[in-house]
């Protein structure tokens, strides 16, 4: 590094950062959206009224408290959804492991599904192809975290949407569905 370029620098935590970069970098983490008031923002406000009561007429202890009582519900709220939020991906995580499991039964089966490709015509209308395959399983797969089935047909692998799946099974091949 030359003696310029070190005096453009910052490290942090043993990182050396280019100075100007990591200014604008904390620059944007600091940015908040004010538009709705959250708990640090109440108990800011609770302070500030504290600090600059009038001393010779202060305000109720009841109305502190009721104060209080609303930033303890504010934070049980805010608790709450956080679990809730954890609780949700949670159950996603388990619904899709339970789907993969059930459709990782499905290999070395029969199996038929439609690809649809829409298009504009010449006239400018919205038309739709439908494509029928048939092939087996050969496997199970996650991609943007939904299950696929894997495919082949005629020595070609295709990546199937459990929705594109017309029919499961024996005969699935033999069907013209």
């Amino acid at each position: 590094m030359s003696d310029s370029t070190a005096l453009n620098t910052i490290t942090v935590d043993g990182i050396t950062y280019d100075a100007a970069k990591y200014a604008a970098e904390k620059a944007a983490q600091t940015v908040k959206d004010n538009s709705a008031l959250g708990k640090d923002a109440f108990l800011q406000l609770l302070v500030t009224q504290m600090q600059y009561q009038d001393p010779l007429d202060p305000q109720d202890n009841g109305e502190y408290l009721a104060q209080l009582a609303q930033f303890s519900a504010l934070e049980q709220m805010t608790n709450v959804s956080d679990g809730l939020s954890e609780v949700s991906k949670l159950v996603g995580n388990i619904d899709t492991s339970v789907l993969v499991g059930q459709l990782s039964h499905m290999i070395g089966q029969d199996l038929q599904w439609s690809e649809s490709t829409s298009y504009t015509d010449e006239e400018g209308n919205l038309r739709v192809d439908s494509v029928k395959h048939e092939g087996k399983v050969t496997g199970v797969s996650i991609s943007d975290g939904s299950p696929t089935i894997i495919a082949e047909e005629g020595g070609k692998t295709y990546q199937v949407k459990v929705g594109d799946i017309t029919r499961i099974g024996a005969g699935a091949a033999a069907s013209d569905g």
